[in-house]
């Protein structure tokens, strides 16, 4: 008996049209996984497949997302052949819009200038530190159609999670864009921001805000060093900021200079946002959501929270954002801004944008609050983990 999942993110936002185009992106993901996956050789395979998406513990590795330059697991560009790495990009495509495709696209490039500004040294116990083949494609399962799979895409500032069940995409979470530097010059006098509307239109609707709508959505007037949330496999209350030595595949590096090395850079990253243990637990991830909701804002402002959350939820193909859920006023009602730091431009600062089956994390602190990180989360079933519950209860 074939399965129709409510989808973790899609499914309950939208029209049958949604349900149609999250059949047709997955189709098209499935194709492109295939043709990618027949240039490897059997060797390349080993490294480029996972075992299907499940809700147990065979699907930990799935699971396991980062955003620092660690090793994301797959199949590196360096491993690839040309040809092979244009199917690999390909397949990165289907899972995204044009915007979203040139937005990570800059964002590997990004790599060459961070090389630049760090002196194109040796880092990280590798030949190049700061290294655009870095990236890393695997798919879960068999794209055939018959069961659940996915595939993932990451490396430094780039972690792409989706999921396919049934023939439709239902997961695309945890969906995290990064960049640094976050703002670096171009001919002209021009300025290359792949994450600016990200960061203004939250600036602009934070400082938009009268006294005490401010003095609510303002948590503190200092910026956590990171994510709160960083890249746990699950969101939970009471979630903190994990030093940067925590957010790595392995715990340590074999050689001792490395890690000591990542370590000095770990505190002083800490010690610059200079965070209590009270600030720690004001700024913590809750269940129930910090700051102002949507619902007491004017239309202005309501139309500057839509155009924000539209610079996450568009990441996906047309079609399967679920942005046009927030249309409709009560669903908006329910989503909350809350800041932290100052709000003028140049200075660290964090924001989370959370609500029902919804949150959305940026920070802008690091390397003088020129280093940006932001994230697309399900709290309720990152990784599509709802949905693989639901059908293995129905197929077992």
């Amino acid at each position: 008996m074939a399965y129709t999942p409510a989808r973790a993110t899609f499914a309950d936002m939208g029209s049958a049209a949604d349900l149609s185009a999250c059949r047709e992106v997955a189709a098209g993901m499935a194709e492109a996984a295939a043709a990618w996956l027949d240039t490897l050789d059997s060797a390349q395979r080993v490294t480029a497949t996972g075992a299907a998406p499940a809700d147990d513990a065979t699907d930990a590795e799935r699971r396991r997302w980062f955003y620092t330059p660690t090793d994301h697991g797959g199949l590196t560009f360096h491993e690839q052949q040309p040809a092979q790495q244009r199917a690999a990009m390909r397949l990165v495509s289907t899972g995204l819009s044009t915007p979203a495709y040139v937005t990570v696209a800059t964002i590997m490039g990004l790599e060459n200038v961070l090389d630049q500004i760090e002196g194109f040294r040796a880092m990280f116990d590798r030949q190049r530190g700061r290294d655009p083949g870095l990236y890393y494609l695997r798919v879960f399962g068999k794209p055939d159609g018959a069961h659940p799979w996915g595939w993932r895409f990451g490396g430094h500032h780039v972690s792409l999670n989706n999921l396919v069940v049934d023939g439709e995409l239902v997961s695309t979470t945890p969906c995290f864009l990064g960049a640094d530097p976050a703002s670096a010059p171009l001919l002209g006098g021009a300025v290359n921001r792949p994450l600016a509307r990200v960061e203004d239109l939250a600036r602009d609707l934070v400082r938009s805000l009268p006294g005490e709508l401010a003095a609510r959505a303002v948590l503190l007037p200092r910026a956590p060093s990171d994510l709160v949330t960083a890249n746990r496999t699950r969101v939970s209350e009471g979630d903190q900021v994990i030093p940067l030595t925590g957010v790595w595949r392995d715990e340590r590096f074999a050689d001792p200079v490395v890690q000591a090395k990542l370590q000095k850079s770990s505190d002083a990253i800490d010690a610059a946002a200079g965070y209590t243990e009270a600030d720690h637990t004001a700024v913590s991830y809750t269940d129930a959501p910090r700051g102002v909701p949507a619902g007491e804002l004017d239309a202005e402002q309501r139309n500057m929270l839509r155009a924000l959350l539209g610079t996450y939820l568009d990441r996906v193909p047309p079609g399967v954002s679920p942005l046009s859920q927030y249309d409709d006023d009560a669903e908006l009602d329910a989503v909350y801004l809350a800041w932290a730091g100052p709000t003028e431009p140049g200075a660290p600062h964090y924001y989370r944008v959370q609500g029902p089956r919804l949150l959305l994390e940026w920070d802008n602190t690091q390397r003088g609050a020129n280093h940006a990180h932001s994230v697309w989360r399900d709290p309720a079933a990152d990784f599509g983990l709802d949905v693989l519950a639901r059908h293995r209860a129905a197929h077992h």
